[in-house]
């Protein structure tokens, strides 16, 4: 990966589930117009088979643009189709196991909550944070809000860069400017958009401002 991985995360894309492939690279497409840095493909009840082929898809699309894949969860299709990164949650493999057989280059990932989560990935050798819920979001319906003062505690904690995630759109997105966070983490704001790469440029320009 040749640019830095904060870099790479100043507006990092999460796909929505359950997508046709056309569908779905279609609209990342839009989005990567606009700027969009870094996408995450998220598919929570999607086969093997069809998670494989979507990402396939897509990581041929994002090659076009020199924007990098990362893989929610499926350890397997971020191998398989040679993904930039893998992210995990709290509830998958350890983060230490898995950086013991994927690739050196393979940027990794971990959602946290917490200070103790964090300072575990940290530990466990992960390469980046994502830090939420920071608002309320209907994206994740298990997504749990973070205490007050969690998100600044977090960020102090650890050296690591963080995204934050949660319910960010074009009305809140300027209540994370200058706290930190190497950039933020977007679902649902981008693709309910009707313009999604004019989107894209409004979140970045409100959260670089």
């Amino acid at each position: 990966m040749s640019r830095r991985i904060a870099d790479l995360l100043n507006l990092y894309l999460v796909t929505t589930d359950g997508l046709p492939a056309e569908e779905l690279v279609g609209y990342v497409e839009e989005a990567v117009k606009g700027g969009v840095t870094l996408v995450q493909l998220r598919e929570k009840n999607t086969s093997g088979k069809d998670f494989f082929a979507k990402a396939e898809q897509l990581k041929l699309m994002l090659e076009k643009y020199q924007v990098p894949l990362v893989i929610n969860d499926r350890i397997d299709v971020a191998l398989a189709v040679g993904a930039a990164g893998i992210h995990l949650g709290q509830e998958d493999i350890p983060a230490d196991a898995v950086r013991s057989f994927i690739p050196k280059e393979m940027i990794l990932g971990v959602s946290v909550k917490n200070v103790e989560q964090a300072l575990e990935a940290e530990r466990e050798g992960a390469d980046y944070l994502g830090i939420g819920a920071v608002f309320a979001t209907s994206s994740k319906t298990d997504a749990e809000l973070l205490t007050e003062g969690a998100l600044e505690q977090i960020i102090e904690s650890v050296s690591l860069p963080a995204v934050a995630i949660g319910g960010i759109n074009l009305e809140n997105i300027d209540q994370l400017a200058g706290k930190g966070l190497a950039g933020v983490a977007v679902i649902s704001a981008i693709h309910r958009s009707a313009n999604r790469s004019e989107q894209v440029k409004l979140l970045k320009r409100r959260f670089n401002q």
